[in-house]
Order: structure tokens, then sequence, then C-alpha cells
């Protein structure tokens, strides 16, 4: 049917409307459908209906296949006997050849004889408007829904076809986000009615992409060149994502808050992983190596799924994360992309400390720790802020004795008050000198809860313990 108006159809397609049995349209969403349906006896019959209900793009062109194939064969059968030649019509937007799913998978349906009568496509007049040669310029066609995988390893030009909504132009637009900075001058053109009246060819930032005009299924985009190969395992993760979201009965009902304590399982076990690798290190065993990548993995898919609610609720994409972490830690390490000195761990994370303060605006380093941390961690946690803005605590000599007079003074006659604030102490000290040592209290005592779980299930099993 061509790419825009009825101008634009071709006369042989004219014909074969005009004289077939029955005659359908894949959409009726076309500016030409209702120019021609006026010259079709009987009108067009629209496949909209499908798209209405189906849960898939895939399922929607099976559908039309298989109501293709019904009627082409009740034609047939009806016209047995009879001297004609009696046939189904089936018309599609642009060309049949271009982007055109359903007449790919007829062609190949040996249930029934195809004929094709080609048009313009949309890409033609794409070439006029950006006035270059596909061919000298080696350009590749690509689907819009399909595009984190069909551009995957690419750097363009691209012509992307069927962007019909905003959520196509921003999944394209994250798919081939730049984390480089680049985006800020990288351009697209969108391409919107080409061959109508209100035709757009509007070059646009990349940041932009999504936000320019409103698309249907008459937009393209032009996209010179990506800054970047796409990450194809992690566009792979982001697409199963998107797509659990939209099928899977249990991830279609998640929200932030019911997805919290899934993260933080899944955050627990990591932690469990890192400190098998780490009590082995340097002969990690292969199998402790592969379990750690795999708790990572359910920890990044966590971080897939917030930022695709995210984006559904139209407040940030996987993308607004990455380069919000990304321009965090940048702007962070001045020692590194500035000319900010810092020689030792310790300038780092003073520098670290003041620029947090200023970047959030923070009265005191305290403000952002979770209280909600476990009690040793935060203990730690505390210290480590405090002597990053030049607070004196006591050294290790003096963590010492106050260990040992701690243990002293304890009484189980004491008031339970009185003897949870020495104990308080008491752990509150033991929780700094084990950071002065460079150990982590937290995970030193996690290690030993391990061990002496092991304990109690060899000795339940009447086994000496490893």
């Amino acid at each position: 049917m061509g790419p825009a108006g009825p101008g634009l159809v071709p006369e042989a397609a004219y014909d074969v409307l005009a004289h077939a049995a029955r005659a359908f349209v894949r959409t009726g969403r076309h500016p030409a459908v209702d120019a021609v349906a006026g010259l079709v006896p009987g009108g067009l019959e629209s496949f909209d209906r499908l798209y209405d209900g189906a849960g898939t793009i895939d399922e929607v062109y099976a559908a039309i296949v298989e109501e293709l194939v019904a009627a082409a064969t009740a034609v047939a059968d009806g016209a047995a006997g009879h001297e004609t030649d009696a046939f189904v019509a089936y018309a599609v937007p642009g060309s049949p050849f271009v982007a055109e799913r359903t007449v790919v998978m007829l062609r190949h349906d040996d249930r029934v004889a195809v004929e094709v009568v080609p048009a313009t496509s949309f890409v033609d007049l794409a070439w006029d408007r950006l006035g270059i040669d596909p061919v000298a310029a080696g350009v590749r066609l690509v689907d819009g829904a399909a595009f984190a995988v069909e551009a995957a390893g690419e750097r363009g030009p691209l012509l992307v076809a069927q962007c019909h909504n905003r959520q196509v132009l921003s999944d394209i637009k994250l798919a081939a986000d730049d984390a480089s900075g680049e985006d800020a001058t990288r351009t697209a053109v969108l391409l919107h009615h080409l061959g109508l009246d209100d035709e757009q060819v509007l070059e646009v930032g990349w940041a932009e992409l999504d936000r320019s005009l409103e698309p249907d299924h008459l937009t393209a985009v032009w996209v010179p060149r990506l800054a970047a190969p796409v990450a194809v395992e992690l566009v792979r993760l982001d697409e199963l994502v998107h797509t659990l979201r939209a099928r899977c009965p249990w991830d279609r009902v998640q929200t932030h808050g019911s997805l919290a304590r899934h993260l933080l399982e899944e955050t627990y076990e990591t932690l469990d992983a890192i400190e098998t690798v780490a009590a082995s290190e340097p002969d990690v065993a292969p199998e402790a190596v592969d379990h750690l990548a795999e708790e990572l993995g359910d920890l990044l898919f966590q971080v897939y799924f917030h930022a695709a609610l995210g984006g559904e609720e139209g407040r940030f994409t996987l993308a607004d994360v990455a380069r919000g972490v990304h321009d965090k830690l940048v702007a962070r390490h001045p020692h590194v992309f500035g000319d900010v000195v810092a020689v030792t761990p310790e300038d780092v994370a003073a520098h670290w400390e003041r620029r947090k303060l200023d970047e959030k605006g923070r009265s005191s380093v305290t403000e952002g720790i979770p209280s909600a941390l476990p009690a040793l961690a935060l203990a730690t946690k505390l210290q480590r802020k405090a002597e990053s803005v030049g607070l004196e605590l006591p050294d290790l000599d003096a963590r010492r004795r106050q260990v040992s007079e701690g243990m002293a003074r304890l009484e189980p006659s004491e008031d339970p008050e009185v003897l949870g604030g020495e104990l308080g102490e008491l752990l509150f000290g033991l929780a700094d000198a084990a950071r002065r040592l460079g150990v982590d209290p937290e995970s030193a005592l996690r290690a030993r809860a391990a061990r002496f779980r092991d304990e109690v299930e060899s000795s339940e099993a009447g086994t000496p313990p490893t």
C-alpha cells in the first residue's frame, strides 16, 4: 500500500484488491486505507483486533497467517469446479518486501501460493529526505522493537523502523547509551509521517530521542553512528527482564517494595560467596568462583528489575542508573580524573568524604548511613567516617585495655540496662580494634558463626568437625 497516502499506492495493487474474492489489510491504521477501501468491493477486512488481544507481536503475526490461509482455502474450495481464478488479497503498509514478517511467513507456508505486488517503501522516502545513498553508506535496517538485539555490536549507520511508541524510543536510547559522555554531542533524526502533510524530519540530541514528538507506526529513526557497540549480554538481560514483566504472572505484580526482601537475600547470598572465595585465596576452587559469578548475576538481575520498574513509572531507566554512578565515581576521584593529589588510601577517603558533603549538602558524614545495617557493620562504618573528618578515637592499645576492663566489669547480677550498656561499649571497642587490625568484624563474626554451625551439625551427626 506504499508508505503514505493513496497517491503512493501502486496501480497494480488497486487492480488486485478490486478483483479479490476477499481483501484483507494488516492494519487499518494507515493513511491510504480509507481511500483504498472505497474502491474494493466488500471493503477491506482489518486485523487490528488481533493486535488488541494478543500477548506478543509474534502471536499476532501467527494468527494473521492462520486466518489468511483459512480464508484462501475457503475461497479455493468455493471456486472448485468453476473456471475462475478466485484469490484472497492481503495489503500491508509500505513495501511487502521490507520489514513485513507476515509476508515472509506466508511465502514459506506450503498451504498457499503467494504472488507479491511490489510497492514503494518508507525507506525510499527516508533516503530522499536524508539525502544519502544507503549502499554507499552501508546502512543497516533494524526493527525498533528488537533494537537491543539486532543492533548489538553495530556502530551504524542504522535506519530503525517501527518505532511506534515512546517506550520503543526509550529502549533504543537505553540500549545504545554511552557512558563516556559522548551522548551529549551525538544526534539522531526522527522521521515521522513521511509523505504526508504533517511530515517531520527532526534532528534531536540523543537524550531527547524519546521526548521530542509523539511517535506512531509511521515513525522511524536515523542513527548516523553509535558511540560504542551495544553490550550484547547486558542488553539481552534487559530484554529478558522486560519480557518477564510482560509475560510472567509473578514478575508482573512486583513493586520496588515487594522486591526489597529479595534484594536483601541476594546480597547476603553474594556475601557468603565472596567470603568463601576470600577464605581460600589464592587457591580458590573453580566451583567457588562459579558460585560467586552466579550470585553476582542474581544481584545484577535485581538492579535490572528495579530499573525496569523505574522506566515503567517514567522516573528513571537503567541508563540513568549507570550514568549516575559513572558520573559520581568520576567526580569523587579527582586524584584520578583531576588535579587533586592523593598519595595514600587515607587521603583518598578524606577527599571522598569532603566531596560527598559538598555534593549532597550534608552537615555530617553520618548522614546517609543506613540505621538498619547489622550492628557491627554500623559501628565500623561510623568509626571510619569519624576518622575521615579528623575525629580522634582511642588507639589499638587503648582499645585492648578497654576490652579487658570491660570484660572484668561484666556481672550477671547487674541491672539489664546497665549490663547492656557495658556490653555495647565492649562490642563497640572490639569492632574498632578489629578495624584497626584490618579485619572486618562483621565478616569475622559471620565466619566464626559458620564454623560453629559446622561444629553443631558434626556433633548432631556424631562425626568430628573438620
